[in-house]
C-alpha cells in the first residue's frame, strides 16, 4: 500500500466519509536494526480492514492488538518492545509505537431550512458539529447561514434515500416548516440508529404527533418504539422565542447529550448561603465544569 492509500484512508475516517472509527499506529522511535522507519503508519478500521504497516511479524501483531484496545477503549496508548528480547524477532534492536484512536466529528443533520435552521447549523459547526442541513427548497439551501457546512436537496419523505446509514455518533434534529413534515421525518427516524433526535414544536403538536406514530405501531400489533433518546420539544427549557434564542436552547441540549451533562446550573451560591458558616462546614465539591 502507498503513503497516498493510507492518508486516504485516514482522511475518510476523519471526514466521515467511511462512517466509523479506526485506531492510528504511528513508529516514534526506534533503534538497532528495527523493521521500519520513523513515521511509518498502520490504520485498523473497526471493520477490521488494515492499511500500512509497522514492519510485519510478531511487533505488528502486537500493535494490531493495541490498536483492537485503542478502539474499544478509545484511549491512546504506547507499544514499547525489544524486538529480540520480548518478541524473539531475529532483526533486532527496540521500536516504540504510538496508537491513538480516530473519530470523525459527531454529526449533526438539521431536517428543515428554514429561520431556526439559519441560526442553528453555523453555531452547531462552531461546538466542532459535522453540520448537514436538508431541505426541498434549494432556494433555502443557497442561504449565507449555511456557507459553512454541508446542504443537500432531500424534503422529509425522502429521508431513506438521503440517510441511508446513521450509527451512534449522529445527532438529528426537526424543524422543518410543517407539522406533516415534521411527523414523517419522526415516523422514519425513531428506530434508526443515532446518539440524539430531536423535534421543534408546542408540547400540543409533540402530543398529537406521538399519539399518531404510537397509534399506527399499536394498529400493526408492533412493539413501540425506543423513545428515551428522543427530545421533543427540542432544546432546553431557556424562555427564549427568536430562532437565534432557540438555537442555543438547543445546542445547549446537544452538548449535553455529547458530553453527559443533565443542563441544570453550575451555581452553587444557594448551597454556600444554606450550608452552615465555620472551619466545620460541609465543603462544597468543586466540580463545576462548563
Amino acid at each position: 500500500m502507498t503513503p497516498a492509500e493510507l492518508s486516504r484512508a485516514v482522511t475518510e475516517v476523519l471526514e466521515g466519509r467511511y462512517g466509523g472509527a479506526a485506531a492510528l499506529a504511528t513508529v516514534i522511535e526506534r533503534s538497532g536494526s528495527a523493521p521500519q522507519i520513523l513515521g511509518a503508519k498502520l490504520l485498523l478500521r473497526d471493520d477490521g480492514e488494515i492499511f500500512g504497516t509497522v514492519g510485519g511479524g510478531a511487533i505488528e501483531a502486537r500493535v494490531i492488538e493495541a490498536c483492537r484496545e485503542v478502539l474499544a477503549s478509545q484511549s491512546a496508548t504506547r507499544v514499547r518492545a525489544n524486538l529480540v528480547r520480548d518478541l524473539g524477532m531475529c532483526c533486532g534492536g527496540t521500536m516504540e509505537v504510538f496508537v491513538e484512536p480516530l473519530l470523525a466529528p459527531c454529526r449533526l443533520v438539521v431536517i428543515g431550512g428554514g429561520h431556526v435552521a439559519q441560526a442553528l447549523a453555523p453555531m452547531a459547526a462552531q461546538l466542532d458539529f459535522a453540520v448537514e442541513v436538508l431541505d426541498d427548497r434549494e432556494d433555502l439551501l443557497a442561504h449565507p447561514a449555511f456557507a459553512g457546512v454541508r446542504t443537500r436537496a432531500y424534503d422529509a419523505d425522502e429521508l431513506a434515500d438521503a440517510l441511508p446509514r446513521l450509527g451512534a455518533r449522529d445527532y438529528l434534529v426537526i424543524v422543518t416548516r410543517d407539522h406533516r413534515r415534521d411527523e414523517e421525518a419522526l415516523a422514519h427516524l425513531i428506530e434508526s440508529p443515532h446518539a440524539y433526535l430531536g423535534m421543534i414544536g408546542s408540547k400540543r403538536k409533540v402530543i398529537a404527533i406521538l399519539r399518531r406514530v404510537l397509534r399506527r405501531y399499536d394498529e400493526r400489533d408492533r412493539p413501540r418504539p425506543d423513545l428515551s433518546r428522543l427530545r421533543a420539544p427540542v432544546g432546553l427549557a431557556l424562555g427564549g422565542r427568536s430562532p437565534a434564542e432557540i438555537a442555543v436552547s438547543i445546542c445547549a441540549e446537544l452538548i449535553a447529550a455529547r458530553r453527559g451533562g443533565h443542563g441544570a446550573s453550575m451555581s452553587i451560591v444557594e448551597a454556600f448561603l444554606a450550608a452552615p458558616a465555620g472551619p466545620s462546614a460541609t465543603p462544597i465539591p468543586d466540580d463545576a465544569t462548563g
